[in-house]
């Protein structure tokens, strides 16, 4: 028994919340040191610089999480990808030549509306074709069970399903 309660603990509850403890301190810890990180301040020189970033960034997606825009990841490419939006927007560059860029460098996978063009058509065609397979196969399917009748069961069947509803 532990000193000033009537409780019993046995070693493995005391090891038990030992750890739940370790692990609620560490949890705590980590999710406080998440308030020292430093979110990415960038300054323009007027409202249409950052709107234009804003736009750039929610276009071009994340070459590392791929299902993220840039916007939304933490990826260090990302990062530098944001970093020379921004800088390509404070020289003056236009939002065409800055996509340009990124295509160049990157390929059409960069944005998230690739161009329709020979090398992009699966993207655009695919999941039509996927879609238009899954209609097939159902339609075939649905054909073949309608043709198919249903077994009866014989009289030993019967007898079974009977005891089996009955109880006997």
């Amino acid at each position: 028994m532990t000193a000033g309660t009537d409780r019993l603990y046995y070693p493995d509850q005391i090891s038990a919340i030992r750890v739940m403890r370790i692990l609620t301190v560490l949890t705590l810890v980590l999710w406080t040191l998440s308030a020292w990180a430093k979110p990415e301040v960038l300054e323009f020189d007027n409202a249409a610089q950052e709107q234009r970033y804003n736009a750039l960034i929610d276009e071009l997606r994340c070459l590392v999480c791929q299902n993220q825009n840039l916007a939304d990841s933490n990826a260090d490419l990302a990062k530098d990808l944001r970093q020379k939006t921004y800088q390509m927007i404070k020289d003056g560059t236009p939002d065409d030549e800055i996509i340009g860029y990124m295509v160049d460098r990157y390929g059409d996978f960069v944005l998230y509306r690739p161009p329709v063009k020979l090398t992009t058509l699966f993207l655009w065609i695919g999941p039509f074709i996927i879609l238009l397979i899954g209609l097939v196969s159902l339609v075939r399917v649905i054909r073949h069970r309608r043709g198919q009748a249903l077994p009866v069961p014989d009289q030993q069947q019967r007898e079974q399903a009977q005891r089996l509803l009955h109880g006997d």
